[in-house]
């Protein structure tokens, strides 16, 4: 698998082996009573049960796709491709704005096909600019060989903090470093 990371300060060499630090976020709706996302709900039957780390300026999702995810065969769904970038779009707002709001647009470009039997993908988000209360946010999708398959640009409506509480937002924390072995 190619190197998630694009700073070599997140680095710790140990051996040959490499650990990369980084921190996971703490989904900040786990407990609300009538959380169902499809996309990040670890409970959701159907959904995604994604799950998000923090590394820099970056947020990270390391994500496995599934047969039954599939439009043509073996071939990851360009809805779900679609679906993917706009959660982990979504979690830069929660994590590095410390709020929340809706998409108002989503721009995708597929580059190469992205297999179903990939081990695992990598989807990358970054907020490239804030114009008042909208964000621009840059997204990638790299499958286990590092390659760049997928580019999503999100816009987002951020919310004011009087009203991302009123949707019951408070803040959107990281648990404690996490070592993981690449």
């Amino acid at each position: 698998m190619g190197n998630p990371f694009h700073d070599t300060n997140d680095v710790l060499k140990v051996g040959l082996l490499k650990l990369y630090i980084m921190q996971k976020i703490k989904n900040p709706w786990a407990h609300r009573e009538g959380y169902q996302c499809f996309g990040c709900c670890q409970e959701n039957p159907f959904g995604l049960h994604m799950e998000f780390y923090e590394d820099g300026d970056d947020i990270l999702c390391f994500w496995r796709p599934q047969a039954h995810l599939q439009g043509w065969i073996d071939t990851l769904h360009g809805g779900v491709q679609s679906t993917l970038i706009d959660e982990i779009a979504s979690w830069v707002v929660f994590r590095k704005l410390q709020t929340t709001g809706v998409t108002t647009k989503l721009n995708v470009r597929f580059l190469h096909p992205i297999m179903t039997t990939e081990t695992q993908i990598t989807l990358r988000a970054r907020l490239r600019e804030m114009r008042s209360n909208i964000a621009f946010i840059d997204v990638t999708i790299e499958n286990a060989n590092g390659e760049c398959c997928t580019e999503g640009e999100a816009i987002y409506f951020t919310y004011g903090e009087e009203k991302a509480r009123a949707m019951g937002f408070v803040h959107c924390d990281v648990e404690d470093e996490q070592l993981l072995s690449m």
